[in-house]
């Protein structure tokens, strides 16, 4: 594990040397639009319908997405509460149950757990993105957002819009053709293997575009604290404890939790903007429990598997 955070690592520096030196006058924000469109509308879904022709799709899946959704529910209900404790504001109140509760299960989760793992862990990423996490962010999360900050467009958009996107639309495709036995041709599998090469480095090089220390604030420290307790311990363990009531078994139950060790995505910042939560605490959200996560992410993997819950 931090063999492979530290390649993970020096590969997001070079996406923050990127920010720094603005090669051929090209600003980070510009690269990673670019980069980012890319992956999302072309390699992303080229890497969905890779994995899940060929994954062993079930009742597992099914177990995955309970895990996944119920421990992001618990973040959420652990920061409301402290919110209401303490009285946030609420723009500072949406932008942190973002923060606490999704995690990046793809940007940072996908190469971090198919590095430790091996490529079989890209069926449990996705999986676990496209069936618990991003559902309950275009659903639950836009709701927070839109109850605690403000609607901007004229004509609110249905929460169900989010879902027609590439990436899910590449997972529909893919469950269909797993189901019905389809086996994918030779030369198919070989194009979405090379597309699906280029994702990993360039959602890590995106991710140091993206991560930035100005966002950084001593007026916004007492609101991330609550983040990053809730984030990297509190919902990391919840999980632990309930995959344990859950039939998935091996090295699998691992990743499932790692993945939900992650920092928080980058996604939110989009609601934010979009809803006029507090764009700043959230970016420094994401960049102080991404500099963490270096830390927590070993100490979480040596208590699962030191700790003989894999072999269970």
């Amino acid at each position: 594990m931090n063999s492979t955070l530290l390649q993970m690592t020096l590969i997001m520096l070079c996406g923050a040397g990127w920010r720094l030196a603005k090669p051929a006058g090209l600003s980070a924000e510009q690269t990673r639009q670019v980069l980012t469109t890319v992956v999302y509308y072309l390699l992303l879904p080229a890497m969905v319908l890779d994995v899940l022709w060929t994954a062993d799709i079930g009742w597992h899946s099914f177990q995955y997405t309970l895990l996944g959704m119920g421990s992001l529910v618990f973040a959420m209900l652990c920061l409301w509460m402290v919110g209401a404790l303490f009285k946030f504001e609420h723009r500072r109140m949406g932008a942190m149950i973002l923060a606490a509760a999704f995690p990046n299960v793809t940007y940072l989760g996908l190469p971090v757990l198919e590095q430790t793992f091996g490529s079989w862990a890209r069926s449990v990423v996705i999986q676990m993105d496209l069936f618990a996490v991003t559902p309950l962010l275009f659903t639950v999360g836009v709701m927070v957002a839109r109850h605690y900050g403000e609607e901007t467009a004229e004509k609110p958009r249905s929460v169900w819009l989010f879902f027609n996107a590439p990436p899910f639309w590449a997972a529909a495709v893919a469950v269909i053709l797993n189901v019905n036995g389809i086996v994918a041709p030779a030369w198919l599998l070989g194009v979405l293997q090379k597309l699906s090469a280029a994702v990993v480095p360039l959602m890590l090089f995106s991710l140091g575009l993206a991560l930035s220390w100005k966002a950084v604030s001593f007026r916004n420290i007492p609101y991330v604290i609550p983040v990053i307790i809730i984030k990297m311990a509190l919902m990391p363990l919840f999980a632990m404890v309930l995959v344990g009531y859950l039939p998935i078994t091996g090295e699998y139950r691992a990743v499932a939790v790692l993945d939900l060790a992650m920092p928080s995505m980058l996604l939110g910042i989009v609601f934010c903007d979009r809803y006029r939560l507090d764009s700043s605490l959230y970016a420094m959200a994401v960049t102080v429990t991404t500099a963490i996560s270096l830390i927590a992410l070993p100490f979480w993997h040596g208590a699962l598997m030191n700790g003989g819950l894999w072999l269970r």
